[in-house]
């Protein structure tokens, strides 16, 4: 089929209406057919135009510069993907290592490593196995900025806060699994807010942006430590967690 509305190539390519709409409001990728009702429709050179555009936004292209390359008849675009891939490959793997790093660090923190033994039995029900883990972890990443500000801010929290920090754990799985069995969209603004709130739980710890938030999002899916994190609250919740992160950066 060579022509789709703006709803099917949503579903097709991840990115959300709104943005598609944005894009075609600047000119970066227009729909160039109609249907006979009048809704305008992407053929498979649009789509293709679109990953395209995501591809080089991946890099760090801006939309204006992307809008130039693709418009420019003589530009050379496969030399320039050839180049983009190398970046998007190398960036790949500090990513996969500080991704690994945020996630083990979370983890250890959510487990409250930082008290002490007494104090993880009044607040968490039980006394984990903090001393081991902290060497551990201290071990893989005790070299990395990620580490280092981890341990910065861990060290101003009080009991209280990390009390906090298990309700606010425990109260956004919970409304992450409700809006998931109440069917709210991925790309509504309420789980927009709740990609902010995922967001906002890790950064009392790290610093997190756009990439790596979304990296975490698809860790959620390829690690089966973390997906059963959240299928054991709602099946399907790592999928869904995923998509509301996903939705939130393209908006």
């Amino acid at each position: 089929m060579d022509a789709r509305t703006v709803g099917i190539v949503a579903d097709l390519t991840g990115v959300s209406v709104r943005t598609l709409h944005h894009y075609d409001h600047i000119g970066l990728v227009v729909p160039s057919r109609r249907t006979p009702a009048g809704y305008r429709c992407y053929t498979d050179a649009d789509v293709e135009r679109l990953h395209l555009a995501l591809a080089f936004r991946a890099t760090g292209l801006s939309l204006e510069e992307i809008g130039v390359l693709l418009d420019d008849p003589s530009a050379d675009v496969v030399a320039r993907l050839e180049r983009q891939l190398g970046v998007l490959r190398d960036r790949a793997e500090q990513l996969r290592h500080t991704i690994n790093a945020v996630e083990e660090l979370m983890n250890a923190h959510r487990e409250g490593i930082q008290l002490t033994a007494e104090e993880q039995v009044e607040v968490f029900g039980t006394t984990v196995v903090g001393t081991e883990y902290q060497r551990e972890a201290q071990q893989r990443w005790g070299d990395t900025d990620v580490w280092r500000q981890s341990q910065r801010r861990s060290a101003q929290l009080t009991k209280q806060d990390w009390i906090d920090i298990r309700d606010e754990g425990t109260e956004l799985l919970h409304d992450l699994a409700a809006a998931q069995r109440a069917g709210v969209a991925p790309d509504s603004d309420a789980a927009c807010a709740l990609a902010r709130r995922h967001r906002a739980s890790i950064e009392r710890f790290y610093d997190c942006d756009d990439d790596m938030h979304l990296s975490l999002g698809r860790m959620y899916l390829q690690d089966a430590r973390f997906t059963s994190y959240y299928d054991n609250a709602e099946p399907g919740l790592a999928q869904y967690v995923h998509d509301i992160i996903a939705a939130a950066i393209g908006r």
